[in-house]
């Protein structure tokens, strides 16, 4: 399909934004570096590590994965 119109501007649906400007894949969410991560058993919390998910760490008091606050 050829999406030039008149004078070799490009077409588009209406509301579809110029490439490069939406949220891309998996939504564009992140929480960023700061935050807390708490455990959902016994309530402890912990500053979030930048590059470590939450839940990839195990509560210090009773082993359960933490989640992000």
């Amino acid at each position: 399909m050829n999406n030039q119109g008149k004078g070799g501007q490009e077409r588009r649906r209406a509301g579809q934004k110029k490439g490069g400007q939406g949220p891309g894949r998996g939504g564009g969410y992140a929480a960023g570096p700061e935050g807390i991560c708490a455990c959902p058993g016994c309530g402890y919390e912990q500053p979030h590590e930048r590059g470590v998910p939450c839940p990839n760490i195990n509560c210090p008091k009773c082993g359960k994965a933490m989640v992000r606050k």
